[in-house]
């Protein structure tokens, strides 16, 4: 990816109980627990600073104070600046990233949740970066899901497709499957117009009470556009115990002494 496809600034919504991992994560926030020995918030940064971030704001909670504990070791943030700030209400994504508003410049952001981990030759918010090039729309990144599943995802209503890119008339957060306008579902990578935030504060809450980010985007086509990407990576949902635990094994099977003990424990499962 080229400079000038860099995205200066990424934001991470970090503030979440993670209750469906409890009792671990009564004391370990879930953005810390390991693939192996590498926390989840570290590929996300990592992944940030490979689209070109210098700045990380990471809305967090004061009930978790180990994330920023975590980010005051030297090297976990690769040198750049770093703002904890912390969502006192849990009032959903939507109102996470308008947490970070004062400390985003007048320019396009990202946004990455940690949950969602992406395995692929190049980090998916770099791919995102590099396929919108000089575009000023926001962008989602998607992937097909079954039609039963629609009701867990903000689910695209798909205008026309290029190449990797899928340019959205629509989008609805969660529709039931009978509902849904497709099975294209936004997963956890964004790169954001500054202007959204105008979107974000007089936004009402929608699905679950919460303030969501997907219904920001949908009052900003008509202003900003709005623009899928199928990225190129394995994507696995790291919020459930499931989700985990293909990811280990996944990772572990491109590590190459991690391959071997893997293989040796499922033939003494076998």
């Amino acid at each position: 990816m080229t400079n000038a496809h860099a995205l200066k600034t990424v934001v991470f919504p970090v503030a979440g109980k993670g209750t469906r991992f409890r009792p671990a994560t009564l004391a370990t926030p879930k953005e810390l627990l390991p693939l192996v020995a590498k926390p989840l918030l570290q590929f996300a940064i990592e992944e940030a600073v490979m689209a070109g971030a210098e700045k990380l704001i990471f809305v967090s909670s004061e009930l978790k104070p180990g994330i920023a504990a975590y980010l005051s070791h030297p090297g976990v943030t690769a040198d750049c600046d770093v703002v904890v700030v912390n969502q006192e209400k849990a009032l959903g994504l939507g109102h996470a990233v308008l947490c970070a508003r004062e400390h985003v410049q007048d320019d396009s952001f990202g946004v990455i949740l940690p949950d969602d981990q992406i395995f692929g030759p190049v980090g998916c918010l770099a791919q995102m970066a590099a396929a919108r090039g000089e575009s000023n729309a926001n962008m989602i990144a998607v992937e097909p899901v079954a039609r039963e599943d629609t009701n867990r995802y903000g689910i695209i209503d798909p205008a026309n497709h290029r190449g990797r890119l899928v340019k959205a008339k629509g989008i609805v957060e969660k529709p039931m499957p009978q509902d849904a306008p497709s099975e294209l579902a936004v997963v956890g990578r964004y790169i954001l117009d500054a202007g959204i935030f105008e979107r974000l504060a007089d936004q009402s809450a929608g699905s679950g009470g919460e303030i969501q980010l997907t219904d920001a985007l949908a009052r900003d086509i008509e202003r900003q556009g709005l623009e899928g990407y199928r990225f190129n990576g394995q994507r696995y949902d790291c919020g459930t115990p499931s989700g985990m635990l293909d990811a280990t094994i996944a990772f572990a099977r491109a590590s190459g002494d991690l391959c071997q003990s893997l293989e040796r424990s499922l033939s003494y499962a076998a």
